[in-house]
């Protein structure tokens, strides 16, 4: 896609986010709002994706995993915005019947989701599989995963990364949300990570790392990790991300994991982000 203003897309987005959030009084902002500048570079830069027809086959398309998946309002907003569904379905998130579910959820049929998510750490072994099937099938195309920080305290990441780097899964590029913060606090006083880069590198991955609110980084690091699939060596990205980015009082603090906004907060921060693609 070409003549896109990101920044313009990133407001709006995270406008959605709140709203949906603050209407329902319930869902994760904080991490949503964190993640919103990269998965937004992701599907409408990056990704070779077709929104219509949606196909859970994928075949010669890239396919994205958010295996936190908690921050779903992020995810529903930019697959709203980029083609998947009606932007207008955005004001059904986590009502009686809505396909825009909690946590994404395949039962529902929504186009644009492929595995269900939100019990952490499963996200990268349903990535492994994509890939190798992808080269069963001779199919180039590339597989996505994004994890947070905190998620990677869980055993089933590190099996699947050893897999990974013993199979040379080589069209893979996983991205770390890496604000340094989880629902009980700072990620370094719940369980340390240690050097994150050191450990993946030990696995045998190649380690990348970027700035996450900053367009140019995010545009230049993701096509780097392209360059370099195919070397049978998987690719990590380790993102430096602030949680609840472009909202003031929700930055420097884990509170907004799992918190939202009342009215008057809402209207806070909406007068913080500029309405540029409409509301829905």
């Amino acid at each position: 896609m070409e003549n896109i203003d990101l920044a313009n897309i990133a407001s709006q987005v995270r406008r959605d986010i709140l709203r949906m959030v603050c209407e329902v009084s319930s869902g994760h902002p904080g991490g949503s709002l964190g993640c919103a500048d990269f998965l937004i570079v992701l599907y409408f830069e990056q990704m070779k994706h077709n929104p219509a027809p949606f196909s859970m086959d994928a075949v010669n398309e890239d396919v994205f995993y958010l295996s936190n998946g908690h921050i779903s309002p992020l995810f529903y907003s930019v697959l709203a915005r980029s083609g998947y569904f009606p932007v207008s379905e955005l004001g059904t998130f986590r009502k009686i019947g809505s396909r825009l579910q909690g946590h994404p959820s395949t039962d529902k049929k929504l186009p644009g989701i492929r595995m269900a998510s939100g019990s952490l750490g499963q996200g990268l072994s349903v990535a492994i599989g994509t890939c190798e099937t992808k080269k069963l099938n001779n199919d180039p195309s590339i597989v996505y995963t994004l994890h947070g920080d905190g998620e990677l305290q869980e055993g089933q990441i590190w099996e699947a990364a050893m897999y990974a780097a013993a199979n040379k899964i080589d069209n893979l590029i996983a991205t770390i949300d890496y604000n340094g913060r989880q629902i009980d606090g700072d990620v370094e006083d719940v369980l340390s990570l240690g050097n994150l880069a050191q450990k993946w590198i030990a696995f045998g991955w190649e380690v990348l790392e970027m700035d996450g609110h900053n367009f140019e980084d995010l545009k230049v690091t993701l096509a780097k990790a392209k360059s370099i699939t195919g070397n049978k060596k998987p690719i990590v990205i380790i993102m430096k991300t602030e949680m609840g980015q472009g909202v003031d009082y929700m930055m420097g603090t884990h509170k907004w994991h799992g918190s939202t906004p009342n009215s008057e907060q809402l209207e806070n921060a909406l007068g913080q982000l500029k309405e540029t693609l409409g509301d829905y």
